[in-house]
């Protein structure tokens, strides 16, 4: 619940267990340490809410434009106004109102709202939810990108990758195995149990079925003893492929029927289908990818192995990776943290985009500033090429709305008057000043037509 291991974790005497987790085999006699606001949930919260807090907002390009050009404008008109009063008070007022409305900054409030507002609704047609307009913004500065292993890179449950065996049919040796884990409520029963069902293999009857705690399961099968777990005696020749399997991060559940080895299980939490895709295209695109999560070093290092991930970091806990996120930050990165588990809620609020599956946690959606609907992570890639299309339309926008008022506002004060030009008149200024804002609007709307 709280490392994202998929495989459950044997503990010994005096060591800690978290409230909300599951006794598997057994009984535990506790002594409490932390309630209340000690506790590592109350933390974990505490964390999301600083992290949160220190969030800093992204100024708004066009308001800063807005913010110095609209004084600059009303000094213009004013003087401009002033300027030709010679020629009386209605020519006068004439050139006043033309300035003002020719540079009047309607284009420019529209630049950014509305390309977001189009790369919004595009991105959700998409399956991508953006929570607010500052991550579309920032998403294209992004040149570093976190993941949770389990259910993020991973399917996030233990399946059945290998089946061995020594003497006997694999069919008939999972039938044996299966009759008994159909009675146990390991992970990784669960993961035989499903294999067989879907192969529609049926299970024999057994008797003097019993759990060993921390080594496995016992029981007969018409007086014929079975052994399922770990610690079983095997050859050297089975010992190589045991070792070869455990290396790429995989459970081996070893067989013994009849006092004697017959096989060998291997149960993995597997990759998601688009996981190396994805990290393929991060690179390409000059990112930096790593893998942050509570599972064992060999684990994490087998699964960041075949999806082509460079950087790992094992055996961390929820404030733990945050400090990594923050680490990177201090680096001067700009960080995507992607996962899934309330164990990265901390490291999705204090990135400076969080994105979370669909399939996850509650409070790991809650602190995520993108949320993937249909749990394809490579929409990640969409996302971000959606980002840097938009803040190129938002550019333009404001490249056009600005050009056109450094163009026009000369005319409106009536310069070309003074080379006997014609003065703009208001209602000619207000059809420009309304082009203007249609252009940029018109701009905004091919963010629905760009191909991602």
């Amino acid at each position: 619940m709280l490392t994202g291991e998929s495989m459950p974790v044997k503990k010994e005497i005096s060591d800690d267990v978290s409230a909300g987790t599951i006794n598997k085999n057994g009984v535990l006699e506790i002594q409490v340490k932390t309630i209340g606001n000690d506790t590592l949930l109350a933390k974990i919260i505490k964390f999301v809410e600083d992290a949160q807090a220190t969030k800093a907002p992204i100024a708004k390009l066009a308001d800063i434009i807005s913010g110095k050009f609209v004084p600059i404008v009303m000094i213009i008109a004013t003087v401009s106004g002033l300027l030709w009063s010679f020629k009386g008070p209605e020519f006068a007022l004439t050139i006043f109102v033309s300035v003002l409305v020719i540079a009047c900054p309607c284009a420019l409030g529209l630049a950014t709202p509305t390309a977001i507002m189009v790369a919004s609704g595009r991105a959700a047609n998409e399956g991508i939810l953006f929570k607010n307009s500052e991550t579309l913004e920032i998403a294209h500065k992004a040149d570093a990108i976190v993941f949770d292993k389990t259910g993020t890179i991973t399917n996030g449950k233990p399946v059945i990758t290998d089946i061995i065996t020594k003497g006997i049919d694999k069919n008939e040796l999972l039938k044996i195995v299966f009759s008994g884990e159909k009675f146990s409520e390991h992970p990784i029963a669960t993961s035989i149990c499903n294999y067989a069902e879907e192969n529609s293999i049926k299970a024999y009857s057994i008797a003097d079925f019993k759990v060993l705690v921390g080594q496995g399961i016992s029981y007969k099968i018409d007086d014929e003893n079975v052994l399922i777990g770990k610690h079983i005696k095997i050859s050297d020749e089975y010992l190589t492929q045991f070792n070869e399997l455990s290396s790429q991060g995989k459970t081996v559940v070893l067989v013994e029927i009849g006092n004697q080895f017959k096989g060998m299980i291997a149960v993995a939490d597997t990759l998601r289908d688009q996981s190396s895709e994805l990290v393929a295209q991060l690179e390409k695109l000059g990112i930096e990818t790593y893998m942050l999560t509570g599972d064992n070093e060999q684990t994490a290092n087998a699964i960041a192995s075949s999806v082509g991930i460079k950087n790992v970091v094992s055996n961390v806990l929820p404030n733990e990776k945050a400090e990594h996120i923050e680490k990177l930050q201090k680096q001067g990165k700009t960080v995507i943290m992607v996962g899934d588990g309330i164990n990265d809620a901390p490291a999705l609020t204090l990135a400076d985009i969080g994105i979370s599956v669909s399939s996850g946690t509650d409070i790991a959606m809650e602190s995520s500033d993108i949320v993937l609907l249909n749990d394809n992570i490579l929409q990640i890639i969409t996302a971000l090429k959606l980002s840097k299309k938009t803040i190129t339309n938002i550019k333009q926008n404001l490249f056009w709305a600005f050009i056109y008022n450094l163009l026009f506002i000369p005319v409106a004060s009536g310069v070309l008057h003074i080379f006997g030009g014609p003065v703009l008149n208001p209602m000619f200024a207000a059809f420009a000043m309304s082009l203007s804002s249609f252009s940029v609007v018109t701009n905004a709307l091919r963010l629905n037509k760009i191909k991602l």
